[in-house]
């Protein structure tokens, strides 16, 4: 937790306390479970997730990060977190994954809940998991409309009516952060679209290995 001392320190802590206190009232006990799926030898299983808004009590400043502060976030049980959740006092939402730096993953709070309401949506669809890269994957995949609600610069959701991309950067510290995605398809259109794009990433794969 960090120290302060007096003029513009002190100046800042007050309006990180002012911002701490508005987190409270608004999403202070909002809690609720979010459905996600994933598919272990053809068959599709879904896990539940608790996110709690609780406010932590610890605020921390960076020399390039800002002021910031934690919050409970998702929960495990008999899980602890790989991660510290966080929000700066500019509204976005990030992690600590250990390393000491503020890392965001969602432009503000609202796109943060908003992209927790898609994933609970695509749920009941099928995830892919295809062997290529994912995040090539999503990038040949035509006729989706971005979700601006759900994005920034760190996160972005692209729909149909039969195929779902959510593309992120990972949560480590590690440099540069790594783009990948997530992508779920329904009914047997959705299904064929992700496999022809599967395979045109897999044929840029090879050539690429067989050009080395």
């Amino acid at each position: 937790m960090v120290s302060i001392g007096s003029g513009a320190g002190q100046f800042n802590a007050t309006i990180q306390q002012r911002r701490r206190d508005g987190f409270e009232q608004r999403y202070g006990r909002l809690r609720y479970q979010v459905r996600s799926s994933y598919t272990v030898e053809g068959e599709r299983r879904e896990v539940l997730r608790d996110w709690h808004y609780d406010l932590g009590q610890n605020m921390w400043t960076g020399t390039s990060d800002g002021w910031y502060f934690d919050w409970f976030g998702e929960r495990v049980e008999r899980v602890s977190s790989p991660v510290r959740y966080l929000v700066h006092t500019d509204g976005r939402v990030g992690v600590d994954d250990g390393g000491g730096t503020f890392l965001e993953i969602a432009p503000s709070i609202p796109a943060l809940i908003e992209s927790h309401a898609l994933t609970d949506m695509v749920s009941t669809w099928d995830r892919t998991t295809a062997e290529v890269d994912s995040f090539a994957l999503a990038e040949q995949l035509d006729g989706l409309t971005d979700i601006p609600e759900a994005s920034g610069s760190t996160i972005r959701w692209l729909l149909s009516d039969n195929v779902a991309v959510e593309e992120f950067r990972t949560w480590s510290s590690d440099a540069p952060r790594r783009w990948r995605a997530f992508i779920w398809s329904r009914g047997e259109s959705g299904r064929r679209q992700v496999e022809v794009a599967t395979a045109r990433v897999a044929a840029t794969e090879r050539t690429k290995t067989a050009t080395r």
